[in-house]
């Protein structure tokens, strides 16, 4: 306070510095907002960038800011964070207070989400709006071209940019939970500035002029000197970016809210392939970059353009949103549709032509197009992305979740519903335009989804769950046939179209027909449709019917892999229950199985018990749905399954995954992939190397086991000999020694690679094993055969010698009647 004017914008910027490593975050707030109350715009204009990346982080990841993302409810600071970036807070108080006085502030290009980028440096203007008028041209190249945007944008910019911005958390710690501060902030703005009830509030706040203002408005006409394109504006009109100073002050308002969404739509969506930005570019947008193009190649000496100006190279690192990232996407779709379904019954009913502002509030308006224009082509082009690239694990539930949001808006109209009436409740038919204008994100989609199921391990109850929420969704009544009727509309053949059309649309009373006005509805629909395929996927596409031929043959195939993976849940279950019985207790008597090669047991933890049945559960009724919606006969689903079933038991369910054999052995197919990967047939691992060299079991001593091993190598290497003669003889002799030796030819072999068939020729050699000795169960059975011999007053060598001899006429016997016991 005490320090002269032009000295105060540099004090405080250093004192914002210094209190970022002094002072804890209850002080810093509370000081700041003395500051904001206290000093003038002037001032303040200073030290807002270094505020904006002290609160939210620098761009570039480096500076980590108040870490909202990891903020959580338990935090001490957590309510100090929401209170200070809230709505009517101090920082939004500072952003209007700025915005009263036109400050710019300016962001690098390099920031921006690559496809605007990629625009913006082949010298043509972004599609979107929110970048009109706001490139600044610096006299040193592309490299460091910069926006200029007013104060809100900046601060709504950066807020943004913080959850897509690239961070080293803390080990153990991690950006997903939807209570952090970031979650809820993001919730808090959408519910201000997007609100379902009311209009948006006015600023709180006020500047000496009495108002906060709107930016200026943009002009209609943006030249690109010095880069090649002279031509008016490639972009369509838009009616809510063009503030008019004479507006109402409803209309003044409007423009915080459509900023605040263009830019969470641009930061968090605007991320796909080089080719698709090819692809969906408009034809004005393609004709200027072919003059840009033409206009540079013509020049005699072109001007230096660095390695990554150009658009294939600002592609060199795809996008990869993470799971957070889409969960916050999640509240942004929920968000708007609930948005959108406060539009009143009547302005919704009444016709887009029939509209003016003098009767509808801009809020409304804005209501009206909210979702068709702002969102949908970036969403899908986010969920394509998304579902083309997402492991194939059960993290994939929060893009799926998205997507059944986006498609589902009946969902979010404010009614309340019973939960178990809800299951089994009709679309509304009013919501068959909707379908109809977003006919990719049913049909596309679903058809990405298929491709996914079929590759994905449907034991897994988790990825059980997702087949059975989409087949649930999609097997809603009325949406199959809405469905159904937006491809019809689709495949209207255009001379069909255009002999439908009248010459001129004349209401009944000025002596048209009803027919012609059905005609006219009919060919209203037809253009609706066609136009949102064609913006999606170029004019070119190749649609594929979602209730085709093709894509009936990919469900079939997806119900045979559910039945599959049924039985081989069933299988996993079953084998599940035999093992706890034998690892029981009781087995430790010996009644119980006790092969060294079981190492590991294949089921995990989520694929046993309770979840196998979840699994089982979620895929019948998954079956169900799919025959429903697709209108399958139960009759031939039921012979494909028990025909499937019949195959599968063949060979007792122990049929290897599908191979050829190769010149060194097994080479697995890709079906044989497949089957590996859905858990529906795996090879048979045992342990293959020196039986006496396996890793020590829980269940044995370790101490016994390295002591009976040198016992028992001291005497393999002194009468290893004599252990070979006696194992070769054909008679009785030599197959007790087999017995007792253990022989590897009296194994069962399997399937072995080159590798492991060379390891085994050097074990090939008869041997004494003294391993089961050193076992738990062996040490117990023992003290209880000694303890009986006490008790009926026997004596140590005694007990010895009985337990020998009882040994040496098992072995007998197992020798005389083994084979016929194993046919038995």
């Amino acid at each position: 306070m005490a320090a002269p004017t032009l000295q105060q914008p540099s004090f405080l910027l250093a004192n914002l510095k210094a209190d970022t490593f002094t002072k804890p975050l209850l002080q810093r707030c509370q000081d700041l907002v003395k500051i904001i109350d206290d000093y003038p715009a002037k001032e303040l204009h200073a030290i807002f960038p270094c505020l904006v990346e002290t609160v939210f982080g620098s761009l570039d990841g480096i500076i980590a800011g108040w870490n909202l993302r990891l903020l959580h409810s338990r935090s001490n600071e957590y309510n100090i964070v929401l209170e200070f970036l809230k709505p009517s807070g101090p920082m939004m108080k500072l952003v209007y207070k700025l915005q009263a006085e036109e400050y710019k502030y300016e962001i690098p290009v390099n920031y921006l989400p690559g496809p605007v980028k990629a625009c913006i440096q082949e010298g043509v203007l972004p599609d979107c709006p929110l970048f009109h008028n706001k490139l600044q041209f610096p006299l040193s190249g592309l490299l460091t071209l910069n926006l200029a945007l007013n104060p809100f944008e900046f601060f709504m910019f950066n807020f943004a940019y913080c959850l897509i911005t690239p961070k080293s958390y803390p080990q153990g710690q991690q950006g997903s939970s939807t209570d952090s501060a970031y979650f809820v902030l993001v919730d808090t703005y959408l519910k201000y500035f997007l609100p379902s009830e009311g209009s948006v509030p006015p600023s709180p706040f006020s500047d000496s002029r009495g108002s906060v203002t709107a930016p200026s408005p943009r002009s209609s006409s943006v030249s690109f000197a010095g880069y090649g394109v002279h031509s008016p504006s490639l972009l369509k009109h838009h009616i809510f970016h063009q503030p008019s100073v004479n507006a109402d002050p409803a209309a003044q308002e409007i423009w915080r809210s459509e900023t605040l969404l263009q830019m969470f739509v641009e930061i968090w969506l605007h991320h796909y392939s080089l080719e698709m930005y090819q692809k969906l570019q408009s034809p004005q947008v393609k004709l200027a970059l072919l003059q840009y193009r033409l206009s540079m190649s013509s020049m005699p000496c072109q001007p230096y353009a660095p390695p990554g100006s150009g658009t294939r190279h600002t592609y060199q690192e795809p996008f990869s949103p993470t799971e957070e990232h889409v969960l916050v996407v999640r509240l942004l779709v929920k968000h708007l549709h609930a948005f959108s379904n406060s539009l009143k019954p009547e302005q919704l009913s009444s016709s887009p032509s029939a509209h003016s502002h003098t009767h509808t509030s801009p809020l409304e308006e804005f209501k009206r197009v909210v979702v068709q224009r702002f969102v949908q082509q970036k969403l899908y082009l986010f969920l394509q992305n998304c579902f083309g690239h997402w492991p194939l694990d059960a993290s994939f539930r929060a893009v799926l979740e998205t997507w059944l949001s986006y498609i589902q808006p009946w969902r979010y109209t404010g009614e309340k519903t019973n939960p178990q009436q809800d299951q089994n409740r009709t679309v509304p038919d009013k919501w068959e335009s909707f379908v109809q204008e977003n006919l990719l994100m049913y049909t596309k989609l679903f058809q990405v989804f298929l491709n996914r199921a079929v590759r994905t391990d449907l034991v897994n109850a988790k990825n059980a769950l997702m087949v059975f929420r989409v087949a649930k969704v999609f097997a809603q009544p009325n949406l199959a046939e809405m469905i159904q009727k937006g491809e019809q509309l689709f495949l209207e053949p255009e001379h069909v179209l255009h002999h439908r059309q009248p010459r001129g649309y004349l209401t009944p009373s000025q002596g048209g027909s009803y027919v012609s006005s059905r005609q006219r509805v009919v060919t209203d629909m037809v253009f609706r449709v066609k136009s949102h395929v064609y913006a999606l996927e170029g004019q070119d596409c190749q649609y594929k019917q979602m209730f085709g031929t093709e894509l009936r043959g990919a469900v079939m195939k997806l119900i045979q892999i559910i039945a599959q993976a049924r039985q081989t849940a069933k299988r996993i279950s079953d084998h599940s229950s035999v093992a706890t019985a034998n690892n029981s207790f009781m087995s430790w008597f010996g009644l119980g199985s006790s092969d060294h090669n079981n190492t590991f047991n294949g089921a995990e933890a989520e694929d046993s018990g309770e979840c196998l049945k979840k699994t089982h559960e979620f895929l019948d009724r998954a079956l169900e749905n799919l025959c429903q919606i697709f209108k399958l006969n139960q009759g031939q689903l039921t012979q494909l399954i028990s025909n499937l079933g019949s195959s599968e038991d063949d060979g007792n369910g122990k049929q290897l995954p599908d191979c050829i054999q190769g010149e060194n052995g097994l080479i697995l197919t890709d079906l044989g992939r497949k089957q590996i990967i859905s858990g529906l047939r795996r090879f048979d691992i045992r342990y293959q190397g020196d039986p006496e060299l396996q890793p020590i079991r829980s269940y044995e001593n370790a101490l016994l086991v390295r002591l009976l091993y040198r016992i028992s190598s001291l005497i393999n290497d002194r009468f290893g000999g004599h252990m070979n003669a006696l194992c070769s003889r054909p008679d009785f002799l030599g197959r007790l020694g087999r017995h007792y030796l253990a022989d590897p030819d009296s194994t069962t072999q399997l399937k072995q690679s080159p590798l492991s068939r060379r390891t085994l020729e050097r074990n090939r050699q008869p041997r004494l094993s003294l391993r089961p000795l050193a076992s738990y169960r062996t040490i117990l059975l023992l003290l209880i055969f000694y303890a009986l011999g006490a008790v009926l007053s026997l004596g140590p060598v005694s007990s010895t010698l009985l337990i020998l001899s009882g040994g040496f006429l098992l072995g007998l016997v197992m020798t005389l009647f083994g084979d016929k016991l194993k046919k038995h």
